[in-house]
């Protein structure tokens, strides 16, 4: 691909929040290009485990223009979002790139000059929605090094079969350290470490109930008002989780100090031999493809809601709170998605 095609607009990634972007941006008449380092499409729930259940009913894990099939009290599997995703692509035939994968991203003369496994590609403005899967994140915890089992994150773990009568330890209190620990204690001698006491959400209470308690946050914050929502836990019931309550598996170990060659010891003394740990301790911004412009402080990037405060035409979408409310769920990501583009045809109005 030479640089002699000149686009509006190319977006960097082909998950959920690069497609709530495209929705958007095929309502004008801006040219775009999606560059997708996938296969297929799907995004970051192609690598996910395979009994991951989304915490949302199906009806609040829909994007802008397509509602998810199975209703309000249906929790989608990951082949089904999967699916939602690549219908979704199909349905509004994107102009979608793959498997391309952007490595670097200068600005020369007022144009954006990508540089990608597929050659060089050239735009006026650059959407930024990469996510976080591809950096993984697991925190540093002395003699790691010494340690002779296996160590891996959430986002490489796939199911419980590999790990059968093993002594495994899942390390987070979050809901894919849950979810992951429901199913190995059927299959493995499998123990619970979390840094904080596990708390888990009442029995009604799921992903909606916590998107309208963020929606009034936002609203509150927006009118200048202070909101404290209720402290009602983190970790939701999805079935699975439901299950492995009633068997009583959820009895959990506080953070460990160091690694020794054949597991784990606490600051007291205590040692623990395992086979096998996995880290389910959430993933980092993806956006060493942005390094090359200078502008990482800490891993992220300084913004004005969704919009660079240092690169004109730079914009970021789906990292979390800070580029926009509850921008990196499936449901929240729109509303960030259909300012973005708002802003993007503006100043591309006025070059």
């Amino acid at each position: 691909m030479s640089t002699e095609t000149v686009y509006d607009v190319i977006i960097i990634g082909g998950g959920q929040s690069a497609l709530s972007v495209a929705y958007y941006l095929r309502r004008t008449e801006l040219s775009y290009l999606v560059l997708d380092r996938e296969d297929a499409p799907g995004g970051a729930w192609r690598h996910a485990w395979d009994s991951l259940t989304l915490f949302s009913p199906a009806l609040w894990s829909s994007l802008p223009g397509v509602i998810m099939r199975g209703g309000s009290d249906y929790y989608p599997s990951r082949d089904e979002t999967i699916q939602y995703l690549t219908d979704y692509e199909n349905r509004y035939k994107f102009p979608v790139m793959r498997p391309v994968k952007v490595e670097k991203v200068v600005k020369q003369d007022n144009y954006f000059i990508l540089s990608t496994s597929k050659g060089p590609y050239k735009a006026k403005s650059v959407i930024s929605a990469t996510g976080s899967y591809a950096n993984p994140y697991i925190p540093e915890i002395p003699e790691r090094d010494l340690f002779t089992g296996q160590i891996i994150h959430s986002a490489d773990y796939k199911g419980p079969d590999a790990f059968a009568g093993k002594r495994v330890a899942v390390v987070g209190e979050g809901n894919s350290g849950a979810q992951i620990m429901a199913e190995l204690s059927r299959v493995a001698d499998a123990t619970w470490i979390t840094l904080n006491p596990p708390s888990f959400l009442p029995d009604e209470v799921d992903g909606r109930y916590l998107f309208d308690v963020a929606t009034q946050v936002y609203k509150a914050k927006q009118e200048g008002r202070n909101y404290q929502p209720p402290s009602l836990g983190h970790i939701v019931k999805v079935p699975a989780v439901k299950e492995a309550l009633q068997r009583d598996i959820y009895h959990f170990k506080p953070a460990f100090d160091h690694f020794y060659e054949g597991g784990v010891v606490w600051s007291n003394g205590e040692s623990m031999p395992l086979d096998v740990i996995i880290f389910c301790t959430g993933f980092r911004p993806a956006l060493a493809h942005l390094g090359s412009l200078g502008i990482l402080q800490n891993g992220r990037v300084h913004t004005i809601e969704t919009r660079s405060s240092t690169i004109d035409g730079l914009w970021l979408v789906g990292y979390g709170s800070w580029t926009g409310f509850a921008s990196a769920t499936l449901i929240g990501v729109g509303r960030t998605a259909k300012r973005t583009v708002e802003e993007v045809a503006h100043y591309l109005k006025g070059k």
